[in-house]
């Protein structure tokens, strides 16, 4: 278990405890935290889940699929740190990633 905080676009933060294995984007949606609305459940089929991962994390996220990177060029937002929240998994060594959620998912 480890700590994620997310920050929404208006800067108002949400910190949870998330379970090892489960995705950030199921702690967001499991906590009612606004924007992130993960639409396709995790299937890697939309990119309502695009977050900013803080620059300090990026190297512990794993790499992004080629999937995924083509999701994530359908966001108007994306940036250099643009991941899909649905692809990172909680373990220990993500324990206090900051992710920060774009202004809309559409």
């Amino acid at each position: 278990m480890g700590k994620v905080t997310y920050v929404e676009f208006d800067g108002s933060k949400h910190t949870i405890d998330l379970d090892d294995g489960l995705s950030i984007m199921e702690g967001a949606v499991r906590n009612g935290i606004r924007g992130i609305d993960g639409d396709c459940g995790g299937q890697r089929a939309c990119a309502t889940c695009h977050v900013f991962i803080d620059e300090g994390w990026i190297g512990k996220v794993g790499t992004m699929s080629e999937q995924e990177n083509e999701l994530l060029e359908l966001a108007p937002e994306r940036g250099d740190t643009s991941r899909l929240s649905c692809q990172i998994a909680m373990a220990d060594e993500l324990d206090g990633i900051v992710v920060r959620m774009p202004e809309s998912q559409h």
